[in-house]
Formats: structure tokens, C-alpha cells, sequence
């Protein structure tokens, strides 16, 4: 216990003075920085080599702290009282008097907000004057990072501190809302939208190829390990790893599983690091087979395609 404090007094020590660290998420790794600190955010897209017209999430302890920053509205109340913390993000009204960044926002009067469950980061939250940015905790278009050595492996030494929280226990990006008008998802993420649907007793309007860039996730090209990559394989070439959801009878060398028994789950979480473990054990090319267009499947459907855009 002692030694968790002293970590997160740490964590707090460099955000504090304007630093980015890396923060452990449920979802994946952050890359954090104060969200209301101008030369904290910057630092944030230099590091990542982020595009500026990609906004950030800012992550929230609670609802009560949101209501200094945004407009809270029915929809929002409905779903936070349901799904957060959690892997989550809702897209609101940013109040005029915000003290939010203009770089978070790319200077929109809207803003992408998200209530994190990993305890060590919201640990860390409560005891902060201030709410976190932390987009993921990679170079832009690249793999998320869901343990500590991903971060390491993304940024080497540039990165100033990274708070150790185990890996990440859903290991896909949070499923990202807009509610400033129709409830609409903009990005298929860690919480299936059937559930959300549910809640609000509605149907979701489908809107995950915007031009306009109201949140992150909805550039054409994501989540790509940096060699190319072919989708809804039934066969692989000899040079291509290949990507399996279910156990097959042979056990060849380019065979890699996200999950053995079809577990959507647990082919979510294991994504990207096998997927980085592919690039890293040496193959150039990745061939992966059909997964179920259902619950999670349809997140990791759609990583994969926004990676075969490499």
C-alpha cells in the first residue's frame, strides 16, 4: 500500500509540473498530461507525433468535477450512472468558461470525456487539482500500448514516468458516444453498444466515419502494427503470420491465437499485444481470419480494418 501512494505522489509530482507519464487503463495505456495546461498538451502530440486536429479524451474523477467543464445532459446521466467508470466516452458541450486546452479540443466547443476503472489511475484522479488528457500511449497510427513494456518499446526514454498498473484488463480502446445531439457512436470500442442501446431504449445512429474529427479513433489509418495486413483470410501465404480465433488440429509456427475457443473477450484483449508480438518475432505480413461481427467483434473488426489501411 505504501509503496502504491508513494508511486502515485510521483505520478502527480510530474503532471504537476506540466510532465506527460504514462497512466495504466482498463481499456489501454494513457499517455497523461494536465488537460488544462497548454504546454502540457503539446508535449502530448510532439511525443506521439499526433496530428493536432485529433482531439484528446480528458479523463474525469466524477460527474461533479465534469460540471465545471461541460454541459450535462439527460443521456449522459442515464449512461454514467450505468457504465462508468468504464470503458466509455461521451462527447459534450464544452462550457464557454472551460479552462480546457484549446489543443485538447482542436478549438471545438465540444469536448470527449471519459470516467476511467482502473484504481490506481482514478487513485491518482481524486488527488489532482485537475482533469487528465490521455489519448493512447503510442506513436500516432501505431499499435496501443496495454502493459508497461509496449510504453517502453512506443517511447523508450522520452517518456518520463510510467505508472505501473499490470496490464490492461480489457485491451481495446473505450467505445466513444456523441451526445450532443441523437446519441450516435463514433468509435466501436471496450463496451458493446448493444448494452448501451439497452439503456437508452433506443437505437444508435452509426456514425464512424466522420469527416468532421469530434473524438480520436476516426482516422482512416489506426491500430496498425506497421506491416500489412489482410482481413476474413480463410487460407495464408507461407510468408504471413496467421491470426486465429479457434484452435486448429496442426500447431504450424505462424499460428497465433487470440483466443482458442472463440471467446470474443478474450480475442479483444489479447489483440494488440499479439499482434506486436507478431511484428516483433520477425514476420513482414499478417493474414487474419473471419471474427464474429458480434458484441466485441465488432471492435476488433474494426481496429483491424482501420490497420489494413497500412
Amino acid at each position: 500500500m505504501k509503496s502504491i501512494q508513494s508511486n502515485i505522489k510521483k505520478a502527480k509530482k510530474y503532471l504537476d509540473n506540466n510532465h506527460c507519464i504514462a497512466v495504466p487503463t482498463e481499456t489501454v495505456y494513457g499517455l497523461a498530461a494536465n488537460a488544462y495546461s497548454n504546454s502540457a498538451v503539446k508535449k502530448i502530440f510532439s511525443l506521439k507525433k499526433r496530428p493536432l486536429n485529433n482531439p484528446l479524451i480528458v479523463h474525469y474523477y466524477n460527474i461533479q468535477r465534469l460540471k465545471e467543464d461541460c454541459d450535462i445532459n439527460d443521456d449522459l446521466v442515464k449512461l454514467y450512472k450505468k457504465f462508468s467508470p468504464g470503458p466509455i466516452t461521451y462527447v459534450l458541450k464544452l462550457k464557454y468558461n472551460s479552462k480546457i486546452s484549446k489543443y485538447v479540443t482542436n478549438n471545438k466547443k465540444s469536448i470527449a470525456v471519459r470516467f476511467p476503472k482502473h484504481k490506481l489511475f482514478r487513485n491518482l484522479l481524486k488527488n489532482l487539482d485537475y482533469p487528465v488528457a490521455a489519448p493512447s500511449a503510442n506513436i500516432s497510427s501505431r499499435l496501443s500500448s496495454v502493459k508497461p513494456s509496449d510504453v517502453k518499446e512506443e517511447f523508450g526514454p522520452k517518456i518520463k514516468y510510467i505508472l505501473n498498473g499490470g496490464k490492461s484488463k480489457i485491451g481495446v480502446e473505450s467505445t466513444i458516444l456523441n451526445l450532443l445531439k441523437k446519441p450516435s457512436l463514433l468509435r466501436y470500442g471496450g463496451l458493446d453498444t448493444k448494452k448501451i442501446e439497452n439503456v437508452l431504449n433506443k437505437k444508435l445512429l452509426i456514425n464512424t466515419n466522420l469527416k468532421k474529427k469530434l473524438s480520436p479513433g476516426l482516422f482512416p489509418l489506426h491500430y496498425s502494427p506497421g506491416i500489412p495486413l489482410r482481413i476474413n483470410v480463410k487460407k495464408p501465404k507461407k510468408d504471413e503470420a496467421y491470426l486465429l480465433i479457434k484452435k486448429r488440429k496442426s500447431n504450424l509456427k505462424n499460428y497465433y491465437y487470440l483466443s482458442k475457443v472463440k471467446n470474443i473477450e478474450e480475442a479483444a484483449k489479447n489483440l494488440y499485444s499479439t499482434l506486436r508480438k507478431i511484428k516483433n518475432d520477425g514476420f513482414k505480413k499478417i493474414a487474419v481470419e473471419k471474427i464474429p461481427n458480434i458484441g466485441l467483434g465488432k471492435t476488433i473488426n474494426d481496429s483491424l480494418k482501420r490497420a489494413s489501411k497500412y
